[in-house]
């Protein structure tokens, strides 16, 4: 059997292509997994620990593994992260077997870099 691929991205988004305006992902842990959190489009806020960044395109929000975490929209669009988990947790189930949204233009627009 091959092996798996460590490597996962997703979008986030909790009903949608990206974070609508006052979302935010559940405090969050991860046992063994390093994560990184890339802001494409949007404004918000993170936590790793006991601290708070406000964060916007071309950041990057570096997690190791045991820092409990959440990530906000706190803009007036949605907020767009491409996340990578590293390994994998079984992340990449847990959005394969969350709910379908659709994308819709924005959302393609931000995925084709436009």
């Amino acid at each position: 059997m091959p092996a798996r691929p460590h490597r996962r991205w997703r979008w986030l988004h909790p009903g949608g292509g990206g974070l609508r305006p006052g979302g935010a992902t559940p405090p969050n842990t991860h046992r063994a997994a390093q994560e990184a959190f890339f802001v494409l489009r949007g404004q918000g806020r993170a936590r790793a620990g006991d601290t708070w960044q406000e964060i916007s395109p071309g950041d990057t929000l570096l997690l190791p593994p045991g820092v409990e975490h959440v990530v906000e929209n706190t803009g007036p669009g949605k907020l767009y992260c491409l996340t990578l988990m590293v390994p994998d947790e079984d992340f990449a189930a847990l959005i394969r077997n969350g709910t379908s949204m659709g994308l819709d233009a924005e959302d393609m627009a931000v995925l084709t870099g436009r």
